[in-house]
């Protein structure tokens, strides 16, 4: 089973990385999942994660507080308000853009209410 949680984890972590170029990918819930997944399988791997400069903090302000600290909401925000625009930009269809803009906005309020996070 060790494997199976391993290659979850490098998956997750691929994913994620993409999310870093690709606007349309989110990148912060494949990086929880391949902690998740590295928590299960390789305490080398998941003390890495957890440890990384940048992915590390947001990581740990959801393990720990189930929070999401104010700059990732705003990153989170501002690519769903993208990803919408592109959307009109594109001229879909008013109701795929409207079914999208539902789902964003739950989505977002959801993101919105989590609590920042310990100060300091």
């Amino acid at each position: 089973m060790r494997i199976v949680w391993v290659s979850l984890g490098l998956l997750a972590l691929a994913l994620g990385g993409l999310g870093l170029f690709l606007p349309l990918l989110p990148t912060t819930p494949f990086l929880l999942l391949a902690a998740a997944a590295f928590a299960r399988s390789s305490e080398r791997l998941h003390g890495w994660l957890i440890g990384h400069p940048s992915f590390g903090p947001v990581i740990r302000a959801w393990q720990q507080h189930r929070a999401i600290p104010p700059r990732a909401k705003l990153i989170s925000i501002l690519a769903m308000l993208a990803a919408l625009a592109l959307s009109l930009a594109l001229g879909l269809a008013g109701w795929l853009v409207g079914l999208q803009a539902a789902v964003l906005a739950v989505m977002g309020t959801w993101i919105i209410t989590r609590p920042p996070g310990p100060r300091g």
